[in-house]
């Protein structure tokens, strides 16, 4: 697209966007908040969004109509994602309450900017490394479960049971519900064995195949299920 073709286009959004837009004349399947869910966020404008966020507008003015002006009043979205929230009191009809959620969405999405990566699990060391640290030490086994995202990141690790100094029951049920409420589409489970063998039992490798092949029924992966002692770790094959 050429300068003069996209400025074109632009005065044109422009002009329309000044035009009253009311969210209740569109059809249910063109208003944001039902676009939004449908078809997700990145199938709307940025004023669309914004509009969302702010839920409604004020007399004479849609939510629609109050998002674009809030944007042309900081200049663009990078601006409002800097603005104070006092600044954004100056345009008509956005109150105390519309401006702090403004400012608060934008400063949610930079914490989680700044937060530390996500640890992920590429190889079994990965999640022997992930998990040592709530096995290593303890007079009881434990079962860890860490719930991981298609790519691998944790999503969350847990401590599932906690059992004699010689055993812990592995629940399968358990472990699956426990993936698939955290939202992970992989997981791994360790124990460790307090008296310091790495010998699976006859149960632990039973427990294993068992994991395997309900993480399979429901559509989950099962990345390893390791034996964790203060000095070691090892691998239960499928």
């Amino acid at each position: 697209m050429n300068a003069q073709v996209r400025d074109c286009r632009w005065a044109l959004i422009q002009r329309l966007r000044r035009l009253p837009m009311r969210v209740k004349d569109l059809s249910k399947r063109d208003r944001p908040r039902e676009r939004l869910m449908a078809s997700g966020a990145a199938a709307l404008a940025d004023w669309e969004l914004l509009a969302v966020l702010l839920g409604s507008g004020f007399r004479g003015s849609s939510a629609l109509d109050l998002a674009t002006q809030v944007i042309e009043h900081c200049g663009d979205l990078d601006a409002l994602s800097r603005s104070e929230p006092h600044r954004l009191l100056a345009v008509p009809g956005l109150g105390p309450a519309k401006a702090a959620r403004v400012s608060a969405a934008f400063h949610l999405v930079r914490r989680a900017d700044a937060s530390p990566e996500r640890q992920r699990i590429s190889s079994t060391s990965d999640l022997a490394q992930v998990c040592a640290p709530l096995l290593q030490g303890r007079q009881q086994e434990r079962l860890v479960v860490v719930a991981c995202d298609t790519g691998g990141r944790v999503l969350k690790r847990s401590v599932l049971t906690e059992g004699a100094s010689d055993h812990t029951a592995i629940p399968i049920r358990e472990v699956i519900r426990e993936v698939l409420t955290s939202g992970g589409a992989a997981f791994g489970v360790a124990h460790n064995h307090p008296g310091g063998s790495l010998d699976p039992s006859p149960s632990d490798v039973e427990a294993t195949v068992q994991l395997a092949e309900a993480a399979d029924t429901v559509g989950l992966r099962l990345l390893d299920h390791l034996i964790i002692t203060d000095g070691a770790w090892r691998r239960i094959p499928t």
